[in-house]
């Protein structure tokens, strides 16, 4: 056999492996999920300006796509959203205050932020971000409660009542704790 032959066969087996484990999501489902997260991030956005703080930085964007995309997903959970998203800024604060800021300090950042959300079980991919984000900037402690812990917590009530006020949105959360 060719080697272009097998290499066809390869890319046909591992597409539909693909297929079969990827979700697939209605049309309706799509347009409901992409409108909860444009409402989530507007809010935040007004939110921000009526409070004169900060609520919304591009980590809590990305769990935005968990929350609304996929909110069955135990990554998306308000434990791993709340719990997650606050571990990963506290391990960033602490690094940059212990080490400072470089390379080091980001790449541990991140890692420590997966080794401790598994092992507490409030891993949350966005809180990777965070992490790394706190270090990157060099943020001061109050970025803890502004805009992380206070918009994660308004990102997991809009997408609870974002689950129960609009029809065809899927039910959010699956648990709390």
């Amino acid at each position: 056999m060719s080697p272009v032959r097998r290499l066809h066969q390869l890319v046909r087996r591992e597409r539909r492996r693909g297929r079969r484990y990827q979700p697939r999501f209605a049309l309706s489902q799509i347009a409901v999920t992409s409108l909860g997260a444009l409402c989530a991030v507007v809010l935040l956005a007004l939110f921000s300006l009526w409070s004169q703080h900060p609520l919304i930085v591009a980590p809590l964007g990305a769990s935005c796509v968990l929350l609304f995309g996929y909110p069955a997903s135990p990554l998306a959970q308000p434990r791993n959203l709340l719990l997650g998203n606050g571990l990963g800024a506290l391990v960033g604060m602490a690094l940059l205050a212990w080490i400072g800021q470089g390379p080091l300090s980001l790449a541990l950042a991140v890692a420590i932020t997966i080794l401790l959300g598994q092992q507490l079980r409030c891993l949350h991919p966005p809180a990777g971000g965070l992490a790394f984000l706190v270090v990157y900037l060099g943020v001061p402690w109050g970025f803890l409660v502004f805009p992380v812990l206070s918009g994660s917590l308004l990102l997991v009530l809009l997408a609870w009542g974002f689950s129960r006020w609009v029809p065809g949105a899927a039910t959010y959360p699956r648990h709390w704790l």
